[in-house]
């Protein structure tokens, strides 16, 4: 545990000095001269941008020091922010706040597709720390799943990005094709408070922005941390001469499927923000 705190606190994780003043100017423009220097709306609007760059630190780690290239990064982000979704909608959907419906206590699209209960899947995102917990192992397990069946295979490269892509057009077109258990095209709307809170009014949208850095600051400092570990070294020895690294005696897939979860765990908390 030392060790690892003493790593954590050295510039090398940062990158060296480049690094750290990088992350610092970052920092001070994130959290000091947009919330200083924009109206809220705006505010708001950077927020959402940075939900995406989590997907961009995904692909940083996975493709640019991995050589693993992922087109499916956005079933991750979906998954995440369906997680999210899932809650925020099941807490809005009380049944004082749906007694015009035809069955109260449930979502709205759901009573207009005629269900009568909650389907069993949603049942565990009644609760804020499941919630959480589901945001990060479903797509984590997912992930692990494609990896697993890839990756054991040695199916990379070109080969790989075109199946995630494909896997990723099956999805979009599976939930959509749900009206009734996903709210279809539509996807899940109307989403309103946060264990009461209104995350409508201007405090609440400055909270979540800060949030929102607060997380993308912690996921670059995950990533920079994997990156200077032993693991990191074998990671960009995969990228750049894969079979010299297998014929050393490591498992090279186990490696690919690791990074690809923590990956998949990145671009989810994105979608969930």
């Amino acid at each position: 545990m030392n060790a690892i705190l003493s790593k954590l606190n050295s510039s090398e994780l940062l990158g060296g000095k480049k690094g750290v003043l990088g992350l610092a100017v970052l920092a001070a423009v994130i959290f000091i001269l947009l919330p200083l220097g924009v109206d809220i709306f705006r505010l708001n609007l950077v927020g959402k941008y940075l939900t995406y760059a989590f997907v961009a630190v995904s692909l940083v780690l996975l493709w640019g020091n991995g050589g693993i290239l992922s087109l499916g990064q956005g079933i991750f982000f979906g998954l995440g922010g369906y997680g999210m979704a899932m809650f925020m909608k099941l807490e809005a959907s009380d049944p004082i706040s749906t007694k015009i419906q035809t069955t109260p206590g449930i979502p709205d699209f759901m009573d207009w597709n005629q269900l009568t209960s909650i389907p069993w899947f949603w049942e565990p995102f009644k609760s804020l720390p499941l919630t959480i917990l589901a945001i990060l192992v479903i797509p984590a397990l997912f992930a692990y799943i494609i990896g697993f069946a890839m990756f054991k295979r040695r199916v990379g490269g070109v080969y790989f990005a075109i199946i995630t892509q494909a896997i990723a057009l099956i999805l979009s077109i599976l939930i959509v094709g749900q009206q009734g258990l996903t709210g279809g095209v539509n996807g899940i709307t109307d989403l309103k408070t946060m264990l009461g809170w209104d995350t409508r009014t201007d405090s609440a949208k400055y909270i979540l922005y800060y949030v929102n850095g607060i997380l993308l600051f912690g996921c670059i400092l995950l990533s920079r941390y994997i990156l200077t570990s032993k693991f990191g070294m074998l990671l960009l020895a995969m990228r750049d001469k894969e079979e010299r690294v297998r014929f050393s005696g490591y498992d090279v897939s186990d490696f690919k499927i690791f990074i690809f979860c923590v990956a998949a765990m990145i671009s989810a908390i994105g979608g969930a923000m």
